[in-house]
């Protein structure tokens, strides 16, 4: 830190504020490459999901047997494109501020949230005009897990982190929580998807899916898609060296949260 920065909160403040004015923090070299797969490989899976809905189960509408088509086109572009997205935000974005960051981190989860909701209410109005059983299978099992396990972790998280409410104590007691059950979200909607494509695979194809049917390979190299799609997505977060630096605001708030609580001054550490 600067010569003459080390003692007093005000003074401790005011430094900071020049330091990150003096230099913004460095994107890791590897980091915009991994990022830019990432998107690559989401949009293609979309894309993908696409062409296979339209080329082989007669293209997506909200009457009919196309209305089921809406599911799976939704819950790829929510639950798993929009919402590995909204993971990555603070990955991405390294210098803006931190209530910047999580405002679009909480509306790529809304945005998520309604397309994946549009999705279930899709497959489940379906079922109802055709009379088939709801909730049966492990790929239905699995999503609705997932679902309701991403709305509940939406709730918490804007509570914690975006309701003026809570204590700074308690969002860095809880951050670890959110991080990891974030993570486990999205690894279950991935999976979840892949049991679905097989579901839909053996439903329609039944033995045929084994001779290498032109629809099982363009839905066996989307399922590849979706995977590679997750474990980008995955390692980008998990790489310590990639995370967000802390902003000078942030470490103002930090020293003034520990000399509030701990009677310990800037200085003394």
């Amino acid at each position: 830190m600067t010569k003459g920065c080390d003692s007093g909160t005000a003074r401790l403040k005011s430094c900071l504020s020049m330091e990150s004015h003096a230099g913004l923090a460095a994107t890791p070299r590897a980091l915009p490459y991994y990022v830019a797969f990432s998107q690559l490989l989401g949009l293609i899976a979309v894309a993908t999901t696409g062409a296979w809905l339209g080329l082989y189960r007669g293209g997506i509408a909200w009457q009919g047997v196309l209305q089921f088509n809406v599911h799976p086109l939704c819950m790829v572009i929510g639950l798993i494109f929009l919402q590995g997205d909204a993971l990555l935000v603070y990955r991405v974005f390294r210098n803006e501020t931190k209530r910047t960051t999580k405002v679009l981190h909480g509306l790529l989860h809304v945005f998520a949230f309604i397309i994946a909701l549009v999705g279930l209410v899709a497959v489940f109005d379906y079922h109802r005009k055709k009379g088939y059983a709801d909730l049966y299978s492990l790929h239905s099992w699995c999503g609705i897990l997932a679902f309701v396990l991403y709305f509940v972790q939406w709730l918490v998280g804007f509570g914690f982190f975006l309701f003026p409410g809570a204590s700074f104590s308690l969002r860095s007691r809880y951050r670890p929580q959110h991080i990891f059950f974030g993570a486990t979200i999205f690894l279950l909607a991935v999976g979840t998807a892949l049991l679905g494509l097989k579901e839909a695979l053996l439903f329609k194809l039944g033995t045929k899916y084994s001779t290498f049917e032109p629809e099982g390979i363009l839905a066996n190299t989307l399922g590849l898609l979706l995977a590679g799609f997750g474990v980008t997505v995955l390692y980008i977060l998990t790489r310590a060296d990639w995370k967000r630096p802390p902003q000078a605001e942030e470490q103002a708030l930090s020293m003034d949260f520990k000399t509030l609580t701990e009677g310990d001054s800037p200085s003394s550490q």
